[in-house]
């Protein structure tokens, strides 16, 4: 990453990165623009937020049909209900945590964690950083895992770069923010649901999607879990190339979320949802 007093702004200049900004803006403004907006905006959102845990849950290992998760209401404590259980808790959580990401993202990333685990997990582990020797369950993601120091010191980093504030357009500081927490992964458990609650939380408080209807989770799952990991990797690359590639890819997966609830809207206004 740049070493400018502005990092993250300055990776707009990467090839492409621009381009991706320009296409998330408009894909954007034209959901915004629609009629079914004016008046059920409400239900958008709501519809929005269950498939965005969907789609998040699916990346997690928990692909289930949209209709199995809008029915059930038991979610275990392990296997496929556990994951989307807590996807659907961290996705009503996010919107609650805005405000305190402003002031403190490691705050709010506990919080996430500790929701996640929804009281499944040992309590010492649950809603801090790993130790030295503490393993890590996150068996989608193939990157080589940082050591507790070296996580520790990227993830303190990160969270300096986001209170000091940046003129980074969203879509890349969400795309950063997530690829950071995925390279890192800086809980035991619940690391790619926690990374995309966060990139939720940025574009939402960023004023890109204020409402929260453009569920990127959604985009990303649609996108695949190979596609993912390989953008994944051009993150954790460091190079421009491979840094350019992840935030398209995020880009890409914004409107990709934007088109789902376009289909919405449009089913709302036929009196069809």
């Amino acid at each position: 990453m740049s070493t400018t007093a502005d990092p993250l702004a300055a990776l707009v200049s990467l090839p492409g990165v621009a381009d991706s900004v320009e296409a998330v803006r408009k894909a954007v403004d034209r959901i915004y623009g629609h009629r079914v907006m004016r008046r059920r905006s409400n239900e958008v959102t709501s519809e929005a937020a269950l498939r965005g845990a969907r789609g998040s849950a699916a990346l997690a290992g928990a692909d289930w049909a949209l209709e199995e998760v809008r029915r059930r209401s038991d979610f275990g404590s392990e296997g496929e209900p556990r994951t989307v259980g807590a996807a659907l808790r961290l996705t009503a959580e996010a919107g609650q945590l805005l405000s305190v990401w402003r002031q403190s993202p490691l705050r709010v990333l506990a919080r996430l964690h500790l929701v996640a685990a929804g009281g499944t997990e040992v309590a010492d582990s649950v809603g801090r950083p790993r130790l030295v020797g503490e393993p890590v369950e996150e068996p989608l993601i193939e990157l080589a895992l940082p050591d507790a120091g070296e996580m520790a010191g990227r993830l303190d980093g990160l969270a300096q770069l986001l209170i000091a504030g940046s003129g980074a357009p969203a879509l890349v500081t969400a795309a950063v923010v997530h690829g950071e927490l995925l390279a890192l992964r800086p809980f035991g458990t619940h690391n790619g649901l926690v990374a995309r609650a966060a990139e939720r939380i940025v574009l939402v408080g960023s004023g890109l999607d204020p409402k929260s209807i453009c569920p990127a989770e959604v985009g990303h799952a649609e996108l695949g879990g190979a596609a993912y990991a390989a953008a994944l990797d051009g993150y954790a690359s460091g190079t421009p190339e491979g840094m350019a590639a992840w935030i398209a890819h995020c880009g890409r997966a914004v409107e990709l979320g934007a088109r789902e609830s376009t289909a919405v809207c449009e089913a709302l206004q036929r009196g069809a949802a």
